[in-house]
């Protein structure tokens, strides 16, 4: 661009939104013990979220216990700010400040008394000195490593308020302040006495000349805080920090540390790899918007190479490959999220099939009743187990069964009727039931080998008729209204496996009769094979869940069906993508990174997404052409509207990261200058 106006400089200073001060929750899928309470910017006041002290406190100290309260070997206290020299000279008055990062033992002194045997507080304490800004809060941080008894860890928090940051070696004279008793939120009978709260800025004000300041006890996630508003993390590391705290199996772990590892700061400000992620789209973002605004300031001044039309054109095919990855990245989201909050399995079959059997097996003791009377469950048993290192919540749900069930109609399912009289309870536990499955991730469908088959089987052995045996095996009693369930669950996306139970009565469990496999895929067209899984959960021993046993011993073959669940698992799980490079390279480990993906993140994806889509509607050709990105004269085109809905989806992916807003006039300044 060959010119400049000064109604861009107005545009510039009008553009700017004006967005309320929000408090931010890290969430959590784990109650009630939220991670983090951030504030987008550092520049915003935190007081709406905190009253009692403000984000500008900057000469304040805080401190707190990092470990957990109770008796144990060694307690952490951690102190960050700018008192951390003057609270270690307090307590170790006669001993020099360690080399920083360096651990040194030292014996801790009651900072209000003469230092002596009777005024010793840890007599060897491990103590660590990391001065700021490479910290983990970019202040002055001080590790206090102490005996973990309650009494000491106590004493020592006591003495911590107790010293005068004014001071850098004599204690205060001020008189102790009552400590106030307060009880851990996590553990109920471990009381933690902390300091009290005074003044308006929550501490204990200690002088008022040069160093002065205050030391208080530490909101919870004030250190983690910090290191936000220091650029220390942002808020996707955060977040996964905050999963790698919370991770209870294998697979959440894993993902968990890929997330912090994907976010382990490499870009400017120590930005991780997902926020840089997010700052590109941003960029291309504001980029997009940069030239549409430059249209709307220099339409009038000046010659550009692009009519309207075609600008809109080529900013719709920008959008457009955006568009793509958020989808993808958004899909691969959620399945991050079934590795966090579990995978949902329901157990679905008719009465007697053996479902409370294979669920007490699995979870390795009795969490559902057994028993030879029909309609025994009629409610939902929703029990957690690590399965081979997957999170799985598995249900096990009233049998399904109509009042018509009787003879076999040569595919199956039961045609004449017999007197069965469903009761109103069971009636609402199989509604229950069928709901439960089309929620779930996994729908095993547990059904069996009938005992008048097997009865016909060893009388047509007996006879020496081995082939009429097996035809007469393969041929199962499956309730009309289970195979009606199972497939509604197919139709609605859900993963369908086929548990055969009883297969103890077949001459072999290696492999199961193909005629056996040719009437379950009649049955349930969207199961393969591999998904079909012949199991005895009469010969089974009870399992743990854990995959891992003797070589070569499988009784009941539960471990090959739960071998097989953890490859659906795996399936479900896998990161969807498209190719990144020139060659057509599929790069996984580019998409594995958004599984760690946490739901707020992807919520803010989710509105980037509709401002796109309302962009693309926007600009659409008048004929409604959807694969026509370019509008088809300049009449037709409304940049104003169109610029308002990208910067709308910039400001969604700006409150991923917290990154301050008021840098996006800056940047679309530097685009129309640019131009």
């Amino acid at each position: 661009m060959r010119g400049f106006n000064l109604r861009t400089l107005r545009w510039a200073a009008a553009a700017r939104p004006s967005l309320p001060v929000r408090n931010r929750a890290v969430s959590s899928r784990r109650s009630p013990a939220p991670l983090l309470l951030l504030n987008p910017s550092p520049r915003r006041c935190f007081s709406a979220c905190r009253p009692n002290f403000s984000l500008f406190d900057a000469d304040s100290t805080i401190y707190a216990l990092s470990t957990a309260p109770g008796r144990a070997a060694i307690a952490v206290v951690r102190v960050s700010g700018p008192a951390c020299v003057q609270i270690y000279n307090a307590l170790c008055p006669s001993a020099p400040l360690p080399r920083a990062r360096h651990a040194v033992v030292r014996t801790l002194y009651d900072p209000l008394q003469p230092p002596s045997s009777n005024t010793i507080l840890d007599a060897a304490a491990l103590v660590l000195f990391f001065p700021g800004p490479r910290t983990v809060t970019g202040e002055d941080v001080l590790e206090l490593h102490l005996h973990g008894g309650p009494a000491i860890v106590k004493s020592v928090l006591t003495a911590i308020a107790n010293v005068n940051p004014s001071s850098s070696s004599l204690p205060s004279s001020s008189p102790s302040p009552t400590t106030t008793t307060t009880t851990h939120p996590k553990s109920p009978q471990v009381l933690l006495e902390t300091p009290p709260r005074s003044g308006a800025a929550g501490g204990i004000e200690k002088g008022g000349g040069e160093g002065g300041g205050i030391i208080r006890y530490a909101e919870p996630g004030e250190f983690t805080r910090r290191a936000f508003l220091n650029n220390r993390l942002d808020l996707p590391q955060i977040e996964a920090l905050g999963e790698i705290l919370h991770a209870e199996t294998e697979q959440q772990r894993r993902i968990a540390v890929r997330a912090a590892s994907s976010s382990s700061g490499s870009g400017p400000d120590g930005a991780g790899a997902l926020s840089q992620r997010y700052e590109q789209w941003r960029h291309q973002l504001l980029y997009a918007r940069g030239e549409l605004e430059a249209l709307i300031d220099f339409a009038e001044d000046q010659h550009f190479d692009e009519s309207p039309r075609q600008l809109v054109g080529s900013v719709g095919r920008q959008v457009r490959a955006l568009q793509a990855q958020i989808r993808l990245h958004i899909g691969n989201a959620a399945k991050g999220e079934l590795l966090r909050s579990g995978i949902r399995v329901a157990l679905l079959g008719a009465p007697n099939a053996g479902k409370s059997s294979l669920l007490n097996r699995v979870v390795g003791r009795e969490a559902a009743i057994v028993s030879t009377e029909e309609g025994t469950t009629r409610d939902i048993v929703d029990v957690g187990v690590d399965v081979g290192g997957w999170f799985v919540r598995l249900g096990d749900m009233a049998g399904i069964r109509s009042e018509d069930v009787g003879e076999d109609d040569g595919e199956g399912r039961s045609s004449a009727a017999r007197n069965v009289v469903i009761g109103a309870v069971e009636k609402e536990g199989i509604r229950r039931a069928k709901a439960r499955a089309l929620e779930s991730d996994v729908v095993v469908v547990v059904v069996s080998l009938e005992a008048e088959q097997q009865q016909q089987q060893q009388q047509q052995q007996q006879a020496g008729s081995a082939g009429s045996a097996s035809a007469s095996a393969s041929r199962l009693a499956v309730e009309r209204e289970v195979v009606d369930a199972a497939n509604e669950c197919a139709r609605a996306g859900r993963c369908v496996v086929v548990a055969i139970n009883k297969c103890d009565r077949l001459p072999g469990l290696d492999r199961l009769p193909d005629q056996l496999l040719a009437t379950v895929r009649t049955l349930f067209p969207a199961v393969p094979a591999r998904r079909v899984f012949g199991i005895s959960c009469l010969d089974a021993r009870r399992e743990t869940g854990s995959v891992s046993g003797p070589a070569g011993h499988d009784p009941g073959h539960i471990q090959r069906f739960l071998q097989g669940l953890i490859a659906t698992f795996e399936e479900l799980a896998s990161p969807t993508g498209i190719e990144e490079d020139a060659n057509g390279q599929y790069d996984r480990s580019y998409w594995e990174d958004s599984l760690g993906v946490t739901h707020r993140q992807s919520s803010n994806l989710q509105r980037c997404l509709e401002d796109l889509d309302a962009f693309m509607i926007q600009t659409q050709s008048s004929n409604h052409d959807h694969h026509q990105l370019t509008p088809e004269s300049d009449e037709e085109v409304d940049i104003v509207t169109a610029a308002e809905h990208l910067r709308s989806a910039a400001d969604a992916l700006a409150k991923i990261t917290g990154k301050d807003e008021s840098g996006d006039v800056e940047d679309v300044l530097g685009v129309v200058f640019e131009k």
